[in-house]
């Protein structure tokens, strides 16, 4: 897909065929089309001009990779402009792919369905910051409901002369929309590379363990202390935080402005930034039915099993023996113990004294969503204790911060259950039916039965004993040959 946006001309390849694909191929180009758009109300010549190479270069690209369908899209500062068409128009000539101009509530809608991408059970209203332009939309029971325009992209916020009038026209263009999106204590999404860099920017000064943009949450509190921040910073303040994008500093007073207005008009409870967007929305849309409706995480941890663990098939069956030793205490535990099981054999070709460091790569690094950061902290944790039973060795990364003591032990003892499932099984599916727990009050009886009851050993019965000291219950292995 192409993205003619009002800053940026990105080109994003996705794999085909997954619910949560990776991505292949992602390049943007900064042409700034909209950056005059308030003064001349047309694009701005020499952005045009960058478009222009930087698409020729994207379609030259989607041929060497043999994509099957190009949509290219363009958005607000084209939708606006007195030469929009026209562009477009050239576009297509030059290159063959006409970029279709969205309707602000059509950008607002993907921006939402974006949203719905990554965590499909998102509730609350969505705001997408563009170069030109700000969306909302609404969504709940996984639908995108009223989507709206307004005009203020930094880029046009930017072009204002005084403080006083810039503040003037969010506060215009907010109050007519308090009706329609207030929250009242719901969450606020936040889409767009604008809103990324303020959260790149907070997780900088306030040193959060993780650097993943994704379903990065903060109260409304933190999140107006983090605006009035920005609001106010310097523009060498805030480009001295690793990670800013520089082409972004000049512009985090007014979006600072801007978060601080919007949380004042809508009252959400909790701003959550979206690492998904418009793009992700046309994606979902195209999905065949069957494959969009499957749950995103799960989906990512059977494509990550499929591709890097030994025998494939393993995670589910781990997953449902699991539960059997210690319940989840609810249904949000439960899908993160289907996920973490999935992923309990991927790190095997590392050596060994680099797998727990490979845990927290896999849960950080690769296409995983709808887990939030703690959820991505629990899973490491479980899957760090698979590999190593010390618990000194959660420090090698921080995201265990980000959970409570009692939360951290559960976790442990997921990890000591998978630790003894793993060995039981030889990593391999087809046994740990064969493998029955018997967990009372007081004892915990593993039971080998039929198949394997040539399963016994002394390293199954050193792991079944970690597992019954954490749980402070005695343990027993019995062996029923049939």
């Amino acid at each position: 897909m192409i993205d003619v946006g009002s800053n940026s001309v990105r080109l994003v390849v996705y794999e085909g065929g997954r619910r949560s694909p990776a991505i292949v191929f992602n390049e943007k180009v900064m042409c700034g089309l909209g950056a005059r758009l308030s003064e001349s109300g047309a694009l701005d010549p020499k952005g045009k001009e960058r478009a222009l190479v930087a698409i020729r270069r994207f379609t030259a690209v989607a041929g060497i990779l043999h994509v099957g369908a190009l949509a290219a899209v363009a958005t607000a500062a084209v939708r606006d402009a007195s030469d929009g068409q026209a562009f477009c128009t050239q576009v297509a000539a030059e290159t063959g792919v006409r970029p279709v101009i969205t309707s602000g509530a059509e950008e607002a809608r993907f921006a939402a369905l974006g949203v719905l991408f990554g965590e499909p059970r998102a509730d609350g209203v969505v705001v997408d910051l563009g170069g030109a332009s700000l969306e909302l939309c609404r969504i709940s029971d996984g639908v995108p409901g009223l989507g709206v325009t307004t005009p203020l992209g930094p880029l046009r916020l930017a072009a204002a002369k005084r403080k006083k009038a810039f503040e003037a026209e969010i506060s215009k263009c907010l109050d007519g929309l308090r009706g329609d999106f207030s929250l009242d204590g719901g969450c606020l999404y936040l889409v767009g590379g604008s809103w990324r860099a303020l959260a790149r920017a907070q997780i900088q000064r306030t040193n959060y363990p993780l650097r993943v943009l994704h379903e990065f949450t903060l109260t409304a509190k933190e999140a107006l202390a983090l605006a009035d921040w920005a609001a106010g910073a310097s523009t060498d303040e805030i480009a001295a935080l690793p990670g800013v994008p520089s082409g972004r500093v000049a512009l985090m007073p007014q979006v600072g402005v801007l978060l601080r207005h919007l949380i004042k008009a809508l009252s959400p409870g909790e701003i959550k930034v979206s690492g998904f967007g418009l793009r992700e929305g046309v994606c979902l849309e195209h999905m065949p039915a069957p494959v969009r409706l499957r749950d995103p995480l799960i989906a990512a941890c059977d494509a990550q099993e499929v591709l890097h663990a030994r025998n494939p098939g393993l995670g589910p069956e781990l997953a449902a023996w699991t539960k059997t030793v210690i319940a989840p205490i609810n249904q949000a535990e439960e899908r993160l113990i289907d996920a973490a099981a999935r992923l309990v054999d991927v790190n095997w070709r590392n050596h060994p004294d680099y797998r727990v460091p490979g845990v927290w790569e896999t849960v950080t690094r690769a296409t995983l969503t709808d887990l939030g950061h703690r959820g991505r902290a629990f899973v490491g944790t479980i899957l760090s204790i698979r590999y190593k039973r010390a618990r000194k060795l959660l420090d090698q990364s921080r995201l265990p911060e980000l959970l409570d003591a009692e939360t951290i032990e559960r976790a442990i003892r997921y990890g000591l259950v998978f630790r003894l499932g793993t060995v039981l099984s030889g990593a391999a599916p087809g046994m740990l039916g064969h493998c029955r727990v018997v967990y009372g009050s007081d004892q915990l009886e593993l039971v080998l039965r039929g198949p394997a009851a040539e399963l016994a050993g002394e390293e199954v019965e050193k792991r079944l004993r970690q597992l019954t000291v954490d749980l402070g219950v005695e343990g027993n292995l019995r062996v029923i040959s049939e």
